[in-house]
């Protein structure tokens, strides 16, 4: 039997095809190369009414929508929302305990010596929430939705610029939190359309314990962290807390069933989910 040569798979993978027509067997190269010519001809007449539809409907990127949905039911659950800079300080990266000597400090995209492109969203959530208790009383609910930028190796799963949702209940009672959690995770996961996860106990390395939210195949949808925590005292913050990191492309990507996350980035290779080079 034949099997699709590289080249061919590579094509038809930046097509998006599935496993299901990658795997597909041949009894000799001449049946391979009709069978490769057939499929590869449907997925570009595909991508072409995809491009046609972006381009001639009112019609809304998926991320967008994503963002949106979101949006909305966190303004539901109480929560405002806040923008802050993509540029941010090495100072706040050193209160996240990210100095010379953390691994992630490799991964920033410095601009300087004093400022680069955020890798999170929390050093800023943390600034702006301490600011914001002054004037509020608990439970305070906040969240931000913007690009963060790592160097990733980019895999099918990772990307260099991504974007973020973090969202934050500061004031959540000590003993409600993990349940806390669970209730907001389903809630973006049902603005997402997602109905299939579930949650794990993690430690990590900078929030300490928390959950993780991971789908049905095992690929982490979410990350949650609670307080008091030891990074608090660096801003000052002392009451409970419950917080959530979201990536939306990687939601994007589970919920579409696809098996990379460059299709819903952003992307000048691709809209949507259609790869604009089709030729």
């Amino acid at each position: 039997m034949v099997a699709f040569s590289e080249t061919q798979r590579n094509r038809l993978i930046e097509l998006g095809l599935k496993q299901g027509v990658l795997q597909m067997q041949f009894s000799s190269v001449g049946e391979r190369e009709a069978g490769y010519q057939q499929v590869e001809k449907a997925a570009v007449k595909e991508n072409r009414s995809k491009i046609k539809q972006l381009t001639e409907e009112v019609y809304q990127p998926k991320l967008c929508s994503l963002q949106h949905n979101i949006e909305q039911s966190l303004y539901d659950q109480g929560f405002a929302q806040v923008t802050t800079p993509t540029i941010i300080s090495r100072k706040f990266l050193e209160r996240m305990s990210i100095d010379g000597t953390h691994p992630l400090n490799e991964q920033v995209f410095w601009l300087d010596n004093k400022t680069c492109l955020r890798p999170m969203l929390a050093p800023n959530l943390y600034e702006v929430s301490k600011k914001m208790m002054n004037y509020s009383k608990m439970p305070l609910r906040l969240f931000e939705i913007g690009s963060c930028f790592r160097k990733e190796t980019e895999g099918k799963s990772h990307l260099k610029e991504f974007t973020m949702l973090n969202l934050v209940e500061w004031g959540t009672p000590e003993d409600e939190r993990i349940q806390r959690l669970k209730e907001l995770a389903e809630a973006v996961l049902k603005a997402a359309q997602i109905k299939e996860f579930g949650f794990e106990n993690e430690d990590s390395v900078i929030y300490g314990r928390g959950l993780d939210i991971i789908g049905r195949d095992g690929t982490e949808l979410a990350s949650s962290s609670m307080g008091p925590h030891p990074l608090d005292a660096a801003w000052n913050i002392t009451c409970t807390w419950v917080g959530i990191g979201f990536g939306l492309e990687r939601l994007l990507m589970y919920r579409e069933g696809e098996e990379g996350i460059h299709r819903y980035s952003r992307s000048i290779t691709y809209q949507d989910g259609a790869v604009l080079n089709i030729k």
